[in-house]
């Protein structure tokens, strides 16, 4: 069902998050449906920083993995929250060719390079454009313009990344992109959820559904094989939903390859025109429920495998394996090394688009959505 925990128009307040080492101020924007979700988004990797929603009961917290004070985000960057790119998740060796020229990216993750490389757009503070607000919506666009050669790929590439907080708690997350030469582009947001409240624990009892009958096996680097492979009879079938943690400890290769679940589900063959669904998830707990739909094919699940609680969050607690999930809609990962995959690249006069929306709602008790 809806929220409905308060009525007044939607608002957005543009505030001070904190400052960069070199002394530049580092703005965010408070976004709030007016119907009891509020977001907090900033423009360093333009990304989400607070999502506080109310449970069944109208109890609001924060579900959004995070820090507290922006100093954090530099020190000890996790990509919670941000956009990431040129090319969200792995190429492998760091290596790819477009065109017929050859180009090496920086390796940052065993032998691959991930999420754009040593300095991603996680890393970057992109430049926050129009802040809008009405009865119904309010939204902030940002926009980081990577130069030719940027962590090695080719092209000025222009990025822009539109948050909308609806009156229906709806957050819609539009990224678009041109560049000046052919390169390749796979733009996301890297969010961890944990439907009860960030520091709460663990996320292993929240019931999540995945409506794909396919996903993508890795190699112990996690770069795909090349082969897809049916979710049935296998720990990666989530179209009927069930409990994140039901399987996530049995002794399946691929399960042992990601040390839990951190690999890509194929949604469809092809970008879609409009966002469909790509997940659904729901706390039974509290209650709380997220939808989540994309217009891209494929969808990364991570179940938070490597938080080791060198990381302290906005609430103050210790974040640790398994207190969090990662959904990151995208193309599939080291696309340009998989032909069979799809392509991934732009060309100058081209538009790249990618819509996700995040909706936020809550079950009755003993329901499932």
């Amino acid at each position: 069902m809806a929220i409905t925990a308060s009525t007044h128009a939607a608002e957005a307040k543009r505030e001070s998050f904190g400052t960069l080492p070199d002394g530049t101020r580092v703005d965010a924007v408070a976004l709030d449906s007016g119907h009891g979700v509020k977001i907090r988004v900033m423009a360093y990797g333009a990304g989400l920083q607070e999502v506080i929603t109310p449970d069944r009961q109208g109890h609001a917290a924060n579900i959004l993995l995070g820090y507290a004070r922006f100093d954090d985000y530099v020190k000890n960057p996790q990509y919670f929250g941000a956009t990431v790119g040129r090319y969200a998740n792995r190429i492998a060796k760091g290596h790819f060719t477009l065109d017929g020229h050859d180009y090496t990216l920086p390796v940052n993750n065993g032998p691959n390079s991930l999420h754009g490389g040593t300095k991603g757009f996680d890393k970057v503070l992109w430049t926050m454009g129009d802040v809008k607000s009405s009865a119904d919506s309010a939204s902030v666009t940002f926009t980081y313009v990577s130069p030719d050669g940027d962590m090695g790929y080719p092209g000025k590439l222009t990025a822009t990344a539109t948050y909308t907080l609806d009156a229906h708690n709806r957050l819609t997350l539009v990224y678009g992109a041109t560049t000046d030469k052919p390169t390749i582009v796979n733009l996301t947001n890297h969010a961890y959820w944990n439907l009860a409240g960030e520091g709460s624990g663990s996320v292993m009892d929240q019931r999540l559904t995945i409506p794909a009958d396919q996903y993508i096996p890795v190699d112990a680097t996690a770069i795909p094989l090349g082969d897809i492979k049916p979710v049935a009879g296998t720990p990666f079938d989530f179209r009927k939903g069930k409990p994140i943690g039901q399987n996530v400890r049995e002794s399946e290769q691929q399960l042992l390859n990601g040390r839990g679940y951190d690999h890509d589900f194929v949604i469809a063959k092809d970008i879609a025109r409009e966002p469909r669904l790509v997940a659904k998830v729901e706390d039974p707990v509290s209650g709380r429920t997220m939808t989540l739909k994309s217009t891209m094919p494929g969808l990364q699940f991570y179940s938070g495998n490597f938080l080791d609680a060198t990381s302290v969050g906005t609430g103050g607690h210790m974040y640790r394996q398994g207190d969090a999930f990662v959904l990151e809609p995208q193309l599939h990962p080291d696309t340009p090394n998989h032909p069979s995959f799809g392509s991934a690249r732009l060309a100058p006069g081209q538009q790249y688009s990618h819509t996700i929306v995040y909706e936020f709602g809550t079950t009755a008790e003993g329901s499932r959505h």
